[in-house]
């Protein structure tokens, strides 16, 4: 088993939006080896399924019990499942298994590589932001039927809003955590203010505390009930869900936050109907 370890400085980026979007299909999956992390004895599982175009997708899997809720992680732009390496864990303590996902539109972290972003380069597949949310439709698929329940979609950045859509559209969502989620994709997938209007299932949305403007508009004219939360920081935080990284500034109040919201989350996995 190798070790890894993150040390990186992320600069700033542009989200520009893109054209994109994919029909369902069945996923093939397989799994293979295992990874540890420094400072954990928890074993990560590399897994790899299909996209809905067939492209491979790979994930890590964070199996703590079978019987936890799944929590699909998504990447930011220019990231790769690693993104969630010491976050994922921490997860797993609170009672939720992960995927982390590597996305077509994206890239390595540090000397990790994103996979499926460099077999769509190889396969000259188109690789902007709207092109991956087939990769968390897929990632759905994949969990849902792993794990026999819907699963909990949490996003960072361009992603973060891809998984808004899914929640609000897909039945196999239970519910989603955004960080720095936006109404960038308007134009090619509808405006999201409009359609989160109605959005009935459990939310948690939050940013940086410079971008809060724009995560509050996205709830302009509807109530919300006590498992729909917008949590503004009080600190500058940071953008997307890299602020919960160990030893981030800032990061514990957005764990305080989250870790109330999702023990509202933990239910036991639907009952098996009695053989007849």
């Amino acid at each position: 088993m190798k070790k890894i370890i993150l040390s990186m400085t992320i600069a700033p980026f542009m989200l520009i939006s893109c054209n994109g979007s994919g029909t369902e299909t069945v996923s093939n999956q397989t799994e293979t080896d295992s990874t540890t992390f420094v400072g954990t004895e928890q074993k990560i599982q590399t897994v790899e399924f299909e996209s809905l175009d067939s492209l491979l997708i790979t994930a890590n899997l964070y199996e703590k019990d079978p019987s936890f809720p799944l929590i699909v992680l998504c990447h930011q732009a220019k990231f790769c499942k690693y993104e969630y390496a010491g976050i994922a864990e921490r997860f797993n303590d609170l009672g939720f298994n992960c995927l982390a996902i590597d996305q077509r539109s994206g890239g390595p972290i540090a000397d990790q590589r994103n996979e499926t972003w460099l077999r769509a380069v190889e396969a000259q597949k188109p690789t902007d932001y709207l092109d991956a949310e087939q990769d968390i439709v897929a990632a759905i698929n994949y969990g849902y039927t792993k794990y026999n329940r819907p699963v909990i979609l949490l996003g960072s950045s361009y992603s973060s809003t891809l998984c808004i859509y899914q929640a609000i559209e897909n039945e196999n969502v239970s519910a989603v955590v955004a960080f720095s989620p936006g109404n960038y994709f308007a134009p090619e997938r509808g405006d999201l203010i409009e359609k989160m209007i109605s959005f009935e299932k459990p939310f948690f949305l939050t940013a940086a505390n410079e971008e809060m403007p724009f995560v509050r508009e996205l709830v302009l004219g509807r109530q919300r009930n006590d498992q729909q939360v917008v949590f503004s920081p009080e600190g500058e935080g940071m953008h997307g869900a890299r602020v919960l990284w160990p030893t981030q500034q800032d990061g514990e109040e957005y764990w305080t936050a989250l870790e109330k919201f999702l023990e509202k989350l933990k239910s036991p996995p639907p009952a098996e109907e009695p053989v007849q």
